[in-house]
């Protein structure tokens, strides 16, 4: 997996620089998506494998079924990609542009598990505690997990803040157990 990130960095800063000078950013993260999501269908992965097809007709292949929810730009992208054999990155691109675009926003997306249903007053103060903390703008994803027996796990990309009872219980068991 590291490696995919590895090949799919230079196109994906590329990409955002271009769509970050341009102001286009919102237009570049809802054609990349489209286009991650068609390099993912079956039928369009047997047409990129086919190795009777050059890079050329791939890339037309691909930019037929995408049609016109992308723009020229992106078929450019989508030529130069299959010239050097990397339309199969284009959701690992889309992924690091999304990463690169939240940072730039000062925006993250953060998944908070509970183990009961939390109200929408609840998630606000959350939200806005979390912000501070963060010092970024943050939309909440709530989901229940009744196995965490009480309290919250909060993801926000890389962190992790564990306040479940389950977590609690795992690290006295460790404790007991050294």
């Amino acid at each position: 997996m590291a490696e995919l990130k590895t090949l799919a960095r230079p196109y994906a800063k590329a990409v955002f620089e271009y769509a970050d000078g341009a102001g286009e950013l919102t237009e570049w993260s809802n054609s990349l998506a489209v286009s991650a999501a068609v390099s993912q269908q079956d039928a369009m992965q047997a047409t990129l494998a086919n190795p009777s097809l050059t890079a050329a007709q791939k890339a037309e292949a691909f930019i037929a079924v995408c049609g016109d929810a992308i723009s020229t730009k992106v078929n450019n992208l989508l030529n130069v990609l299959a010239e050097n054999k990397r339309l199969a990155l284009l959701p690992e691109i889309t992924a690091l542009f999304e990463l690169f675009k939240s940072q730039r926003e000062k925006a993250v997306d953060v998944r908070v598990e509970t183990a009961f249903e939390m109200s929408g007053d609840l998630e606000a103060k959350l939200a806005k505690a979390l912000s501070a903390k963060l010092d970024r703008e943050v939309t909440v994803q709530s989901s229940v997990d009744q196995s965490l027996l009480g309290g919250v796990v909060v993801r926000a990309g890389d962190t992790v803040i564990d306040g479940s009872v389950r977590g609690r219980l795992a690290k006295l068991a460790e404790a007991m157990n050294s």
